[in-house]
Parts: structure tokens; C-alpha cells; sequence
């Protein structure tokens, strides 16, 4: 029987077809660590696509191939609009680079640092800077109070 009278290669053509990986309208603005980070996610989409393309088994290539150039292509395109962005002079003003932390209505104190979109990660304690809490305390000082819906954070210390 013919393969094109099989549901196999219509399971093998949805493997191999991934959507591209949404990239942000927003600058793609990067402390110097993710600028490392984003090198290294581009090193090992390469790593990925040459590991697809020595694969021996056609239907775990293709899945395969079609993952790692679709991350291979999303991570050129940020590494091409990377923004290396150095950390504000101004000590005390909450901005891009910032370690900031601001205590909650509740008295939960929180600490983020303020970076690029691909380098944020709440469990590591990075928030990126189009996040609303970043967004309403960048400008900041230690002592001023920003609002964030029905709250209020108040900045506790920016290093």
C-alpha cells in the first residue's frame, strides 16, 4: 500500500510543521547576562539542527529538524535585535538592570531585578521590564510609592 493512502504521513507532515515561535513587538532590550543567555540559546539551536540532520530515523528527524530550526530562527532574530542595555547611572532610581525591592499592602516585602523579556524568570527572581510591576516602579526611588490596579508597592531599596 502507498504511504499517501495512510494516516502516517499525515502525522508525520504535523510533526514536521511547527508555528514560528511569537516574537515581541516590544525592543528587545538585554542585560549583558542576556546577551550570554541568548548567545548560548543560539549555540545550542545549531547544536539541535546539526544533531536532526545526522538522525538516521526520517519520522524523529523531521519532528526533530522542524523543532530545531524553528528555535534556530527565533533566536537569531533576537540575537539580531538584542539591545544590550548597561545599568542606569542614576544609584537609587529603579531602572532596567535594577535589583529592586518594594513592600505590598499585605507587608510582603518582594525583590525582582528588571531585565529583557528573554531573560525573565519570576523562580529566579527576574520580572521583565514591560511587566506591570516593573512598569510602575521604574523611576522610582527608595521611600516613593507606585500603583499597581487597587494596590500600592512601596520601593524599600534599588541596587
Amino acid at each position: 500500500m502507498s504511504v499517501a493512502f495512510t494516516k502516517e504521513e499525515d502525522t508525520e507532515a504535523a510533526a514536521a510543521y511547527l508555528p514560528e515561535r511569537p516574537i515581541s513587538p516590544h525592543p528587545n532590550f538585554v542585560t549583558q547576562t542576556g546577551l550570554a543567555k541568548l548567545d548560548a540559546a543560539v549555540a545550542a539551536a545549531k547544536e539541535a539542527v546539526a544533531l536532526a540532520q545526522a538522525s538516521d530515523d526520517l519520522k524523529t528527524n523531521r519532528s526533530a529538524m522542524a523543532q530545531a530550526m524553528r528555535d534556530l530562527r527565533y533566536f537569531n532574530a533576537r540575537r539580531a535585535s538584542a539591545q544590550l542595555v548597561n545599568p542606569s547611572e542614576k544609584e537609587g532610581v529603579v531602572a532596567f538592570g535594577s535589583l529592586v525591592s518594594f513592600r505590598r499592602e499585605d507587608g510582603r516585602v518582594q525583590s525582582f531585578r528588571i531585565v529583557g523579556e528573554d531573560e525573565a524568570d519570576v523562580s529566579q527572581g527576574t520580572i521583565s521590564y514591560i511587566s506591570p510591576i516593573a512598569r510602575a516602579l521604574t523611576g522610582k526611588s527608595v521611600g516613593d510609592v507606585a500603583t499597581l490596579g487597587n494596590s500600592t508597592l512601596e520601593v524599600v531599596s534599588v541596587a
